[in-house]
C-alpha cells in the first residue's frame, strides 16, 4: 500500500511511525509533515487546504488511502472532495463533521438524540451573552465556549460573572479565536473524571479503541489556560467493562444512528470527550478524528496492523478487522515552548532526541518542529510528545519521564503530573 496523510503535527507523525511497521505499507507521503516525518515519509510541501492539489497529488502518485489528520479539512469538506474525485479516504464528510466544527450543532444534536450532556444556552450577539450573564442567577464555575474550531484552546472555565463576561469580550468581541467567535455557548460545569473514547467506524459496524485521558490545562494541577493538550495516558481500567457498555450505548450508537438519520453517516474515527460525575456519563464534547495528544498513546497499544485497519475503514469492511491491544500503559508528555498557549519563540535547538529513542519502549513524536540539515528546532507551541509503553501505568509514567529528562531545548516546558490521575484510583 501506499498512503497519504494530511497533517502535520504530533497525531500524524504518531500514524506515519505506525503505519511503517505494516508489512503491507510500501511508502507513506505526508502533507506538509514536519521535521520529525522525514526518516519515516516522504513529505511534500503542500496547502492543506488546496483540495485540488491535493486529488492531484494522490492521483499522480496512484496512492491507495488518504488519511486526514488535523479537524479544519475536515470541516472543510476535503473528504468530500476527494471522494468524488474517485480516492479512497480516511475521514467524515463536511456535513458529518459539524459535530466538531459547530459546537451548536453538537449540542443541539444530543438534545435531538437524547444523548447526555450539560445544560446550555446559545448566543449570536456578545451583549446578548453578557445581558443573560448580567441578569441571570447564574451559579459559577460555568462554561464560555467559542463555537466553531480553535485548536483546543476557545473554551474557558469561569469562576465569577467577571470572567465569563470577559471571556465573552475574548471570543466575540476581541475575536481571540477568529471566526470561531461568530457564535458561542454558555453551559453548565460538569465536574468529575474526564475521559477521552475513541471508536473507529464505517458507518456500521463500530471499533473502540483504547480509552484514554487528556491532560488539557497548561500547569500541573489542572491550572492555567487551556491548551491543545499537554499529555495523557491510555490503561485498561479508565473506564471498565460496565461503564464502556454504558458509553457505547447511551453515547457512542445514538451518534451513529442518529447521524445517518440526519442524511449524514458518519464515518472515520469518532472521539467523545466524556466527563464521568456523581449522575452518570456526560458528553463534554465531539471531535471526529483522532485526538492529539490520545493519538500518541493510543496507536502505540495497538499491536494489530494499522494500515489494514485504514483500508478496512476505507472500504466499509470494518467487521472483517480483528483488532489486538496491547495490555497494560501508555503515556505521552507534551514538550510545550515557554509562553504557549500564547506567544513563544521559534527556532530554539532540540538536542537529546536520539538517546531519549535509545529506549525500545519509548518514542518521541514531533509535532511543531523543523529540520536544518540534521539539526532539529522549535517551530510551534506544542513542540514534542515523548511516549512510552509499559506493563502498568506507573511503569509507563516512569519510562516516558526518564525519556523526557534527555532532551532539551531552551524554553522548554511540561507537566510534571501525567498519568497521576490514574496512578490515586490505586
Amino acid at each position: 500500500m501506499k498512503i497519504l496523510i494530511i497533517g502535520s503535527g504530533g497525531r500524524e507523525h504518531t500514524m506515519a511511525w505506525k503505519l511503517r511497521r505494516s508489512p503491507k505499507v510500501t511508502e507513506v507521503i505526508c502533507v506538509p509533515g514536519n521535521g520529525g516525518m522525514a526518516g519515516l515519509a516522504r513529505c511534500v510541501a503542500a496547502n492543506t487546504e488546496d483540495f485540488k492539489a491535493i486529488a492531484e497529488l494522490a492521483r499522480k502518485e496512484r496512492v491507495d488511502y488518504v488519511l486526514v489528520g488535523p479537524e479544519a479539512p475536515l470541516a472543510a469538506g476535503v473528504v468530500d472532495h476527494l471522494k468524488a474525485a474517485g480516492i479512497k479516504t480516511l475521514g467524515p464528510t463536511r456535513a458529518a463533521a459539524l459535530l466538531e466544527s459547530s459546537k451548536v450543532f453538537a449540542k443541539d444534536f444530543m438534545t435531538r438524540h437524547n444523548i447526555p450532556t450539560a445544560g446550555y444556552k446559545d448566543f449570536h450577539d456578545a451583549e446578548a451573552a453578557m445581558e443573560h450573564l448580567r441578569s441571570t442567577k447564574t451559579e459559577y464555575p460555568l462554561v464560555v465556549k467559542a463555537d466553531g474550531l480553535a485548536a483546543g484552546k476557545g473554551v474557558v472555565v469561569a469562576k465569577s460573572a467577571g470572567e465569563a463576561l470577559d471571556a465573552v469580550k475574548r471570543i466575540m468581541i476581541d475575536r481571540e479565536f477568529g471566526d470561531a467567535g461568530d457564535r458561542l455557548i454558555i453551559e453548565d460545569c460538569l465536574q468529575g473524571i474526564e475521559a477521552s473514547y475513541i471508536v473507529f467506524t464505517d458507518g456500521k459496524t463500530v471499533l473502540p479503541a483504547a480509552a484514554a485521558r487528556d491532560h488539557k490545562a497548561i500547569f500541573d494541577n489542572d491550572e492555567g489556560p487551556n491548551t491543545g493538550g499537554m499529555g495523557t495516558y491510555s490503561s485498561d481500567d479508565i473506564l471498565g467493562g460496565e461503564l464502556e457498555k454504558e458509553v457505547m450505548s447511551r453515547v457512542i450508537q445514538p451518534v451513529i444512528d442518529g447521524m445517518r438519520a440526519e442524511g449524514a453517516p458518519f464515518q472515520g474515527i469518532l472521539y467523545a470527550g466524556l466527563m464521568l460525575t456523581a449522575k452518570g456519563i456526560m458528553v463534554l464534547e465531539f471531535n471526529v478524528r483522532m485526538g492529539d495528544p490520545e493519538c500518541q498513546v493510543i496507536l502505540p497499544r495497538l499491536e494489530s496492523d494499522f494500515a489494514e485497519l485504514a483500508a478496512s475503514l476505507c472500504e466499509e469492511r470494518l467487521a472483517d478487522y480483528k483488532a489486538v491491544w496491547r495490555p497494560g500503559a501508555a503515556v505521552c508528555v507534551v514538550l510545550a515552548s515557554k509562553g504557549y498557549p500564547g506567544p513563544y519563540e521559534k527556532g530554539k535547538e532540540i538536542t537529546g532526541i536520539e538517546t531519549a529513542e535509545e529506549d525500545p519502549q519509548a518514542a518521541v513524536f514531533h509535532a511543531g518542529t523543523s529540520r536544518k540539515g540534521d539539526a532539529v528546532f522549535t517551530d510551534g507551541g506544542r513542540v514534542l510528545g515523548v511516549t512510552a509503553v509499559d506493563g502498568d501505568l506507573a511503569s509507563a509514567i516512569k519510562r516516558a519521564y526518564a525519556a523526557v529528562d534527555k532532551i532539551h531545548f531552551d524554553g522548554m516546558i511540561f507537566r510534571r503530573d501525567i498519568g497521576a490521575k490514574g496512578l490515586r484510583k490505586h
